[in-house]
């Protein structure tokens, strides 16, 4: 045991005996406190990241045409474009609110391709927080999508289809 003297040099966050037997709530505070301080520790992070998964830039040089006939829903964790067109895209690139980047190999007429958010990164290799049941934090809204086609042609606008949480 220590005496009081060597206990006041201690740390003003340390707790004796002495301490807990005049005066409990006060020691439990603290250990309750610690405890709180300790937990929010583990959870700071809130982006996905991934260094190796980085991305380019958003082209922010390109304007986007036209606005076509396709969707774009959020279904949990994952987005489903709905492509009402006749029109085939192959070998492009989906921008998610000018961020995040996902290649896909064909958009055919008619389909309803289902992209999952975990595989969109941006130029940093961060991406957005899934939906969906088990997520431990607030989904990112899919507001803006775009394809892009090529380097130089103008990008293609989705229409984004607000989920019933984000009217609300």
């Amino acid at each position: 045991m220590c005496d009081r003297a060597s206990c006041e040099r201690v740390s003003c966050m340390s707790i004796t005996l002495h301490d807990v037997i005049r005066n409990p709530a006060r020691a439990m505070l603290m250990v309750l406190l610690v405890a709180v301080s300790a937990s929010g520790l583990g959870g700071c992070a809130a982006v996905r990241s991934d260094p190796e998964k980085a991305t380019r830039q958003y082209p922010f040089w390109l304007v986007q045409g036209e606005t076509i006939d396709a969707q774009v829903i959020t279904d949990g964790a994952s987005i489903v474009i709905v492509n009402a067109t006749t029109r085939e895209f192959t070998n492009a690139d989906v921008w998610l609110n000018q961020r995040y980047l996902q290649h896909v190999e064909s958009l055919a007429p008619g389909e309803n391709l289902r992209l999952s958010m975990e595989d969109f990164w941006d130029v940093r290799g961060e991406g957005p927080n899934p939906g969906g049941i088990f997520r431990y934090y607030k989904p990112t809204p899919v507001r803006l999508v775009q394809l892009q086609i090529d380097e130089t042609m103008p990008l293609v606008g989705l229409k984004a289809v607000l989920t019933t949480q984000e009217i609300q």
